[in-house]
C-alpha cells in the first residue's frame, strides 16, 4: 500500500511472506490468499483495488484510467 501501483510478482510474495522459493504448491496457495483478500477488500465496493497483471503478478490500487 506504500507503493500503490507497484506490481508484486508471485516470486516476491513467496520469498517475502513465506520465506521460500516459488513452487507449484506455493502458486496455488498464493492464488487462494489473493482470492480471499479480494473477497474482504473488494466486496461491496464500487472500486476494485486488487488487480491481476497478466503473466506478472498483482497490483494494489485504483486502476489508471
Amino acid at each position: 500500500m506504500v507503493r500503490p501501483h507497484l506490481v508484486v510478482t508471485r516470486e516476491m510474495l513467496a520469498r517475502d511472506i513465506w520465506r521460500g522459493p516459488l513452487d507449484s504448491r506455493m502458486t496455488n496457495t498464493i492464488y487462494i490468499h489473493i482470492a480471499r483478500l479480494r473477497q474482504k477488500v473488494d466486496s461491496g465496493g464500487t472500486v476494485t483495488l486488487i488487480h491481476t497483471v497478466s503473466g506478472l503478478g498483482y497490483r494494489f490500487g485504483i486502476a489508471p484510467s
